[in-house]
């Protein structure tokens, strides 16, 4: 994979569960956090008193593959278009910049439904290690898939 200095992503999934449902889940970072990555992280946690209802809200969680720290915030939230912002707020393991919103939307046939939209761009350091951002973008690449096979089991 060649890496470019700014990486955009973009993946979507249907959810088998109704946009509500999936909004209550999605808006909360850290469950969106632990639904993705899984045993792929550790110590998720709202930093400098930020919280789920909070925008501006920051969040911090170390990647167990390198121990990399990753530092991010909801960064705006759209209740009524079920849409959130995130962006990191200091480098990590590679990336200068990342910024990403996720969308939920109602599908209008099929109410108990919805379209799962993950947007992505990532600005990666001149010096990152090759390797590194290619594990994370491979990770990335898989996230939409979990939050659909997440609330299949339900």
């Amino acid at each position: 994979m060649a890496i470019q200095r700014k990486h955009t992503m973009y993946d979507s999934t249907v959810i088998d569960a109704d946009p509500d449902s999936v909004w209550a889940v999605v808006r909360d970072a850290l469950k969106v956090v632990e639904i993705v990555s899984g045993d792929g992280v550790k110590d998720v946690g709202w930093a400098e008193g930020g919280t789920a209802e909070r925008v501006p809200s920051r969040y911090d969680f170390t990647l167990v593959f390198n121990d990399g720290l990753v530092q991010q915030e909801v960064a705006g939230r759209n209740e009524v278009e079920r849409s959130q912002t995130y962006r990191a707020v200091a480098p990590a393991t590679g990336v200068d910049g990342y910024v990403a919103t996720i969308r939920i939307r109602e599908i209008s046939n099929d109410p108990g439904r919805c379209f799962f939209e993950w947007s992505r761009e990532l600005t990666i350091a001149e010096d990152a290690d090759t390797e590194v951002v290619e594990t994370i973008i491979s990770l990335m690449a898989k996230q939409a898939d979990s939050m659909r096979d997440h609330f299949a089991q339900k």
